[in-house]
C-alpha cells in the first residue's frame, strides 16, 4: 500500500485508546484501529464512505 497520511481525531485526546485513525485518497478511505496499526487497514470507496457519512449526519444509525 502506498505512503497515506493518518489522521486522528483531535477530540480523541492524547491518552484515549479507544481511537480510529483515517487516510482520506480521491478513490477511497482507509481506517484502522490505533491500538493495532499492523492489524489490518478498512478500505472504503469514495461513494460508500459518503453514504456512510451522510447516514450518520441524518441519524439514520442511531440506536
Amino acid at each position: 500500500m502506498k505512503d497515506l497520511n493518518w489522521r486522528k481525531s483531535s477530540r480523541s485526546g492524547s491518552g484515549a485508546s479507544n481511537c480510529v485513525e483515517l487516510a482520506i485518497t480521491e478513490s477511497a478511505t482507509y481506517v484502522r484501529d490505533t491500538k493495532d496499526r499492523d492489524g489490518g487497514t478498512l478500505r472504503v470507496d469514495q461513494p460508500a464512505w459518503a453514504s456512510f457519512l451522510a447516514s450518520l449526519k441524518a441519524g439514520r444509525l442511531d440506536r
